[in-house]
């Protein structure tokens, strides 16, 4: 009797063991992210509010664009990898200013806007495959006197603050001596409405954004995107830093839509037909650099 109440405690204490066991090795190789999600049965997306056509509401405040399209794949695959079909989708409106503390913070599992992967910003925050690449240009009126950069000395431009941008005409404006006034914006709305006002004479950013904010004017037709870019930006979405299992599930999902050749009636449907809210084609073909990019995906950054 004694010895089989021994052998009874016995296997009680190797069966809390085993299972403290189980739960320390899961707890050391899951992802915090899906842990987070799993438990919440939420997942947080942060998008942006008028990068047009990437993220941006529509006219019926519906969250919408190419980054989106491919946010999607990555909640499915989020939906398949936890067995959870009727996961909830919240989406956080987000900021160049505030996007990457609200993933550091973990408000948001996803951003699924327009960022540029930055080496600098790999010690904040993981950044996905790149989805897009884009170069630095200038907007302005047709009929200006702005063509280039070296038209700028002097004048009033506007960005983006927090911006690849808001760094480069700094730069500039210091080593060239080029006496420009450069605003920072807080968005691509706000910035385009400074240049329709004619309160500065270029607005500066990538030039695929530029071609989307051109599209929200009274007439679009009287905007043009000009000038030498002054870098390329490698657009990736962020995530929560150091959760390499959750990198990989959207890696691995990017990667199969691009390598799939899925991603290429994405882009069609986005940069080569009309868009809303005002149905205007971008005309905006794929680049050779961004056709290779999909047959060879990676997460570099350009600098």
């Amino acid at each position: 009797m004694i010895k089989m109440q021994l052998t009874g405690v016995m296997r009680g204490v190797l069966g809390v063991a085993m299972t403290l066991a189980a739960g320390a090795a899961l707890a050391q190789g899951a992802s915090e992210t899906l842990q987070k999600i799993d438990s919440s049965g939420v997942i947080s997306i942060g998008h942006r509010e008028t990068s047009i056509p990437f993220s941006y509401y529509d006219n019926n405040q519906k969250v919408v664009g190419y980054s989106q399209d491919l946010c999607n794949k990555v909640v499915d695959a989020v939906k398949t990898r936890l067995k959870k079909p009727d996961l909830q989708v919240r989406f956080i409106p987000v900021t160049s200013q505030n996007r990457i503390a609200l993933v550091q913070n973990g408000t948001v599992d996803i951003e699924c806007g327009v960022t540029t992967n930055l080496k600098a910003r790999q010690a904040q925050v993981n950044f996905s495959n790149t989805f897009f690449v884009a170069g630095t240009r200038l907007l302005v009126n047709k009929n200006g006197a702005v063509k280039d950069f070296p038209d700028l000395a002097g004048k009033s431009v506007v960005t983006n603050a927090g911006t690849t941008s808001e760094r480069i005409l700094s730069k500039m404006n210091n080593e060239k001596k080029m006496n420009m006034n450069v605003i920072s914006g807080k968005d691509y709305g706000e910035s385009f409405v400074m240049l329709q006002s004619g309160r500065v004479q270029a607005f500066m950013m990538d030039d695929v954004l530029l071609a989307g904010a051109r599209t929200m004017g009274r007439n679009p037709d009287d905007w043009v995107v000009t000038g030498t870019p002054q870098s390329f930006e490698a657009y990736g979405f962020m995530m929560k830093h150091g959760d390499a299992e959750f990198k990989k599930l959207v890696d691995d999902t990017l990667a199969g839509v691009m390598k799939s050749g899925e991603i290429n009636a994405m882009y069609k449907k986005w940069f080569e037909t009309p868009v809303p809210p005002k149905n205007i084609n971008f005309n905006f073909p794929m680049s050779e650099q961004l056709k290779q990019l999909y047959a060879n995906p990676n997460d570099k950054a350009f600098e």
